[in-house]
């Protein structure tokens, strides 16, 4: 279905994301809370213009070692082949969505399509899980909060891969995901919710997204159902230093699974 398909009678939520296992263990678990709601999936940004804008930011070395740990992960993720389904039997978890989910397709959430379809669906709450940074014409095209569920602890982990950050810098309690805000930063909107998540022996790379996702079920549904009750409590931490992380190049991966054993 497209963006100017019917909308039916929801729920109140509305989902926005790019797709992912995390992203419909979460989405999954929200719709057996309060039933069905539409999610607008976008488009993967086109992989040239993301690395173009990558090595914009943060420079030709940087974004070379990125791609190597990226052709590293990609070259042993079948070492983890039998770890997910350990995870989703004990976790009971729904990685896919269900046949008879409603979604709109959009080409990005910024877009005048992604708008006008969430402006169409008029959401009480907006759930994000997985999509590029919304900008402040889509944030200001409703009245509704913007929630966005973020892998990593927030503010010391902000950014792209935050559990397996603090697990390379040796910090393992600040292994989890937040439930915050959505404003104009990069993950720096007010907190709702934090879980801190225990990975097993088994967990790496490939599976650390399975396990957080599986484990913050709950506090999503909560938060969301705060949201649509019009009861959500934002605060703000002080006590970390403020951190934001991008995908690790392939020398610091390789340090870390060596002298911690994260990998």
């Amino acid at each position: 279905m497209d963006a100017s398909g019917p909308a039916r009678e929801t729920s109140g939520l509305a989902a926005i994301t790019a797709g992912g296992p995390h992203a419909w263990i979460t989405i999954n678990a929200l719709r057996e809370a309060y039933g069905e709601f539409p999610v607008l999936v976008e488009e993967d940004e086109p992989a040239g213009r993301f690395w173009r804008r990558r090595l914009k930011r943060l420079g030709p070395v940087r974004v070379v070692g990125q791609w190597g740990q990226m052709m590293l992960a990609r070259a042993t993720k079948p070492l983890s082949r039998a770890r997910v389904p350990e995870l989703i039997a004990e976790y009971d978890l729904k990685p896919e969505p269900s046949a008879d989910q409603v979604i709109l397709h959009v080409a990005s959430v910024n877009s005048e399509a992604g708008r006008e379809a969430l402006q169409a669906l008029a959401p009480r709450a907006v759930y994000i899980v997985g999509t590029r940074m919304i900008g402040n014409r889509t944030l200001s095209c409703i009245d509704a909060p913007f929630i966005n569920y973020h892998s990593g602890i927030t503010p010391g982990y902000r950014g792209i891969h935050g559990g397996y950050h603090a697990l390379a810098r040796g910090e393992p309690q600040h292994f989890g995901t937040t439930l915050h805000l959505v404003d104009s930063g990069i993950d720096t909107g007010d907190i709702l919710a934090q879980v801190q998540v225990r990975p097993g022996k088994r967990d790496n790379f490939h599976t650390y997204l399975w396990l957080m996702a599986a484990q913050s079920r709950e506090a999503v549904v909560r938060v969301m159902g705060e949201a649509l009750n019009g009861q959500l409590r934002p605060y703000r931490r002080d006590d970390m230093e403020d951190g934001l992380y991008f995908g690790p190049t392939l020398w610091s991966y390789l340090w870390a699974g060596l002298r911690r054993g994260v990998w």
